[in-house]
C-alpha cells in the first residue's frame, strides 16, 4: 500500500535534470542541451516538454510590473524507459526567437540613442530574465518530475 502510493507521488522515481550551457548569445536561433533522466524503479516516460520563459520587469516597488513570454517550446512525445539506477540522456534543440522592444531596437540602431536608452532603461529599472523549464510525464504518476535553470542571453 505505502509502496503505490509513492509511485503515483513519484518519490523515488524519476529524477530530471537539465544540462544547458549558462549563457548564450542573443543571435543564435535554438538552445542545444540534454535532458538527464535517472530513477531508483524502472519508469516509463511517456511525453517530454521543453520551454524557454523570458521574465520581463519595469518599474520600482508598488509600480513595478511584470510579465513572462514564451520565446520558444518543444514537445517530444516518445515513450522512454528509464531501467533502475542507470542515468539516461536524451539531446535537444530547442528552437527561440527573442523580441526587441521599440527601445532595443533604437538602442541598436543608432550610437548616440546608445547612452540614452540605457539611462532611460536603469531609470526604469527594466531587466529581462531567462529561464528553460523541462517536465516528463511519467506513466502512473500524479506528480511529474521538472527542473528549471536560469540562462544568461548576451
Amino acid at each position: 500500500m505505502f509502496g503505490k502510493v509513492k509511485h503515483w507521488l513519484g518519490i523515488e522515481g524519476v529524477k530530471l535534470k537539465l544540462v544547458i550551457p549558462e549563457e548564450i548569445e542573443a543571435t543564435e536561433e535554438e538552445l542545444k542541451g540534454k535532458i538527464q533522466f535517472q530513477s531508483m524503479n524502472k519508469q516509463v516516460i511517456t511525453a517530454i516538454s521543453i520551454f524557454m520563459i523570458e521574465k520581463y520587469s519595469r518599474g520600482r516597488k508598488e509600480e513595478m510590473l511584470v510579465d513572462e513570454y514564451l520565446l520558444g517550446e518543444i514537445h517530444l512525445d516518445k515513450v522512454i524507459e528509464i531501467p533502475a539506477d542507470e542515468l539516461i540522456e536524451i539531446d535537444f534543440a530547442l528552437p527561440f526567437k527573442i523580441e526587441k522592444s521599440e527601445m532595443d531596437e533604437m538602442e541598436d540602431s543608432n550610437i548616440f540613442m546608445k547612452r540614452i536608452v540605457k539611462t532611460a532603461k536603469w531609470f526604469n529599472k527594466v531587466n529581462s530574465e531567462y529561464r528553460i523549464e523541462a517536465e516528463a510525464k511519467v506513466k502512473g504518476v500524479a506528480l511529474h518530475p521538472f527542473d528549471k535553470k536560469e540562462i544568461i542571453i548576451k
